[in-house]
C-alpha cells in the first residue's frame, strides 16, 4: 500500500522532489521505493531525465488502478463503522409548502443530531394532511401551519411569520405600508381553501369584519393563481412579508408585499408529534427530545 501511495504522489506531481515534500520524506528514499515497485511489477513506470519525469504506458495504466485501490482502503474505517453499528430506522418528517429557510436549516440540524439512530427523510404535503399522517403514524414528525387542535398531537411552536398584503405595485408605488381603508376597493383573493392553512380562514373573517367584503374565489391550488390576479390589478392577497420566505417566489411582476399598519397578522408554524410515541419508552422518545433541543427557540420572520 505504501508503494502505491508513493507511486500516485509521483504520478500526480511528475516531480520527485515535490512528491517527496508532499509525502514528508526525502527524494532519495522515494526514488528507491519507486524502483522497488517497478522491479516487483516487472515494468518501468516512469521515464526519468535530469529535467523531466513522465509516465510510461505501464505507469499510465497503473495510475487509475492504484487510485481505486487506495480509495477502497481509505474507505475501510467508515465502512466498518457502518457495518457494526445498529441499523438505523428510516422516519419521515412532513414539510408543507413555503417552509422558511431558517426552519429548513433546523430540520437539517435535527437530521444530523439523530443520524446515529434514525435516517430522517422529508415528505411533502398540506398542513391538514400532514397532521393526519402524524396521528396515523405514517409520519414521525411534521412541520405544519397552526392551529392544530388534535389532542393526540404534541406541538412545538417553532416560528411566527409576519403577513402582509400582496398588492398591485403600480397602484401603491413608493409606499412602504398600506391601511385597510386603502384596500377596500380591491377584492380579496385567496387560493382554494383546501390548499390554504386554517389560519387564513380566520384572516378572511377578520378582513370581512373590518369592512373588506369583496371576494374573488379561484379553484386553482397553485399559489401563483392569486398572484396573477394581483399582478393584473384585479385584487389583493395576503402572504408572508419576509423577503426570505419561499412564498416570495410566487410574486410576479407588478406585485409588492406591504405591511398593513392597522391589521397585524402572523402565521405560526409548529412541529407536530404524537404524544404517546414521545413518552418514556416510546419509539420516538429520543427523536422528540432532540427536536425540543433544536427547535427550542421560536423564530420570527
Amino acid at each position: 500500500m505504501l508503494h502505491l501511495r508513493y507511486f500516485v504522489a509521483v504520478a500526480e506531481e511528475l516531480n520527485f522532489s515535490q512528491a517527496a515534500r508532499k509525502l514528508h520524506m526525502a527524494a532519495s528514499p522515494l526514488s528507491q521505493r519507486i524502483k522497488d515497485l517497478e522491479r516487483e511489477l516487472g515494468q518501468p513506470l516512469f521515464e526519468r531525465s535530469t529535467h523531466h519525469v513522465a509516465l510510461t504506458p505501464a505507469g499510465a495504466a497503473l495510475l487509475p488502478m492504484a487510485r481505486d485501490v487506495l480509495e477502497r482502503v481509505n474507505s475501510i474505517p467508515w465502512r466498518l463503522r457502518e457495518a457494526v453499528r445498529p441499523q438505523r430506522a428510516t422516519l419521515l418528517i412532513g414539510m408543507p409548502s413555503g417552509v422558511h429557510p431558517a426552519l429548513r436549516a433546523r430540520v437539517r440540524d435535527l437530521e444530523a443530531a439523530c443520524r446515529e439512530s434514525y435516517e430522517l427523510k422529508r415528505w411533502p404535503g398540506r398542513s391538514t394532511g400532514l397532521a393526519e399522517a402524524v396521528r396515523d403514524g405514517r409520519l414521525a414528525l411534521a412541520l405544519a401551519r397552526l392551529p392544530a387542535s388534535d389532542p393526540a398531537l404534541g406541538v412545538i411552536e417553532v416560528m411566527r411569520e409576519r403577513l402582509g398584503a400582496a398588492v398591485p405595485a403600480d397602484r401603491f408605488a413608493g409606499r412602504e405600508s398600506v391601511t385597510l381603508d386603502e384596500l377596500k376597493d380591491l377584492p380579496y383573493v385567496a387560493t382554494a381553501s383546501e390548499a390554504m392553512p386554517a389560519a387564513f380562514d380566520e384572516i378572511d373573517t377578520r378582513l370581512h369584519s373590518a369592512g373588506l367584503k369583496k371576494r374573488l374565489r379561484i379553484n386553482s391550488s397553485d399559489y401563483s393563481g392569486a398572484s396573477e390576479l394581483v399582478s393584473g390589478g384585479m385584487a389583493f392577497s395576503v402572504t408572508m412579508l419576509s423577503a426570505e420566505s419561499p412564498m416570495q417566489l410566487y410574486r410576479l411582476d407588478n406585485v409588492v408585499v406591504l405591511p398593513v399598519v392597522d391589521f397585524p397578522a402572523e402565521l405560526a408554524t409548529g412541529l407536530l408529534y404524537r404524544t404517546d410515541r414521545a413518552e418514556p419508552g416510546g419509539d420516538l422518545e429520543e427523536l422528540v427530545a432532540a427536536a425540543y433541543r433544536i427547535f427550542a427557540d421560536e423564530l420570527r420572520a
